[in-house]
């Protein structure tokens, strides 16, 4: 490998048979969708790129979305050589071999960039090559990586480097880059369909791309079938106004809240056959655990929690089935709604009442003289009385004798309502 062999930055002739993914490269950073977190105006990297004073960094981000399209566009807004470099096809010959063309092409002060793509697959020795050509200035190294590169990226060319978080791009982006790939290859895509593609790509442009591609293969005119056959799945009703997605998540919280784990099970297939945003779905369950269950099963948020953590971690398919198991143990919880009633109560009280003063015996006294002023006074330590019970009043004095918190009498609430009766009769003996 050579860098004199290698394409200038500014070539732009795509061959035919170039994927679509390929084609609908963008060659100017306004034509960049999404990553506006790092990209945005007046961000530090947006900064570096237009004042020409790019630092070697690592991009990390999920496949898709746009590590090395950012890599070419800075590479062209820099009029430098842009020679990419795949760690799984190359070794420590191949990286001298390009160091030593780069530090000709320095001489002759043309800048290079280098990109590496899967960097956090080359081993410790292969990334220990590049450093010394790193600190002379031979090149600006841009790794990309889909992996945690604290973990993978050797600590040494990490010190030296600025990672920049790509993030997933949405289903609103995706459906973006899908309107301008169909307008210029002249496709005909119906907007359900478009957003079916972008739901299903899980935010992944190639994949996008690849998906309008391959249902284009039938006709300009993209169908319904032409896209199902391309995922290779039948595409649920979901229209782009977003009355089925709101009706099925109704049908699977009201499901869960009626203890039915069948119904439960088959409005939460139905949607993640539709493609479904995992996490959305993880979200929304983790909502039915907090405001349809509460305290009658304190372990449904943590089941939740644990759901959510699984579907991170597996991805798809196998945290569907976090998400089913979620679903189920959900549905068969006993209920409570009396947390969530109760919030509501404070809401009102705090919205009619305003900002009622804390108790004295409430407040803290780091100074002397807040301490005179009778901060702390008549504060009761629960831990130095019997069973941690004190007659101490911690309600405002307007708001004194008010209940929020009615516990059922379904699940573990059931004992929490006679702990708080049991408390009570004491704090009312305490006072008398």
């Amino acid at each position: 490998m050579s860098l004199f062999d290698a394409a200038p930055a500014t070539a732009t002739k795509v061959d035919v048979a170039t994927p679509l993914a390929e084609r609908m490269r963008p060659e100017r950073l306004e034509d960049f969708l999404g990553q506006e977190h790092i990209l945005g105006p007046g961000k530090p990297l947006r900064a570096q790129i237009e004042r020409d004073q790019i630092a070697s960094m690592i991009l990390w981000g999920p496949p898709g979305s746009g590590k090395t399209t950012l890599a070419r566009v800075i590479a062209r807004l820099t009029r430098c050589e842009f020679v990419p470099f795949s760690a799984v096809l190359c070794g420590i010959k191949e990286i001298k071999s390009v160091m030593a063309d780069a530090e000709k092409l320095r001489h002759y002060g043309r800048r290079t960039i280098l990109f590496v793509d899967e960097i956090h697959r080359f081993n410790k020795a292969q990334q220990d090559a590049f450093l010394p050509y790193v600190e002379r200035g031979d090149i600006t190294l841009i790794g990309a990586t889909t992996e945690n590169p604290s973990f993978e990226v050797n600590a040494a060319l990490l010190s030296r480097s600025r990672v920049h978080i790509l993030r997933a791009l949405t289903v609103e982006e995706i459906e973006e880059l899908l309107a301008r790939a169909a307008q210029r290859m002249n496709w005909t895509l119906p907007d359900d369909l478009r957003r079916q593609i972008a739901i299903f790509s899980g935010g992944d442009a190639r994949a996008a791309y690849n998906t309008l591609e391959a249902a284009a293969q039938t006709g300009a005119e993209i169908t319904r079938q032409a896209v199902e056959d391309a995922i290779q799945r039948k595409v649920g009703l979901y229209d782009k106004a977003g009355e089925q997605h709101f009706n099925l998540i109704s049908a699977l919280h009201k499901s869960v809240r009626a203890s039915d784990a069948d119904a439960a099970l088959y409005w939460l297939g139905r949607m993640l056959e539709a493609g479904e945003d995992r996490l959305y779905l993880a979200r929304r369950l983790m909502r039915m655990a907090i405001e349809d269950i509460g305290l009658a099963d304190p372990r449904a948020l943590e089941q939740a929690a644990a759901a959510l953590q699984a579907v991170h971690f597996l991805g798809q398919p196998e945290g569907d089935l976090a998400l089913g198991q979620l679903a189920v143990y959900l549905a068969c919880s006993p209920k409570s709604d009396a947390v969530y009633i109760a919030m509501g109560r404070v809401r009102e009280d705090v919205d009619q009442t305003g900002a009622e003063p804390v108790p004295l015996q409430l407040r803290n006294a780091p100074t002397g003289l807040m301490s005179q002023w009778g901060y702390g006074s008549g504060y009761e330590h629960a831990h130095q009385a019997a069973d941690a019970v004190v007659g101490m009043e911690c309600l405002p004095e307007p708001l004194r004798g008010r209940r929020y918190y009615f516990p059922t009498d379904r699940g573990a609430e059931k004992r929490i309502a006679e702990r708080i009766q049991e408390v009570e009769e004491k704090k009312r003996k305490l006072r008398e």
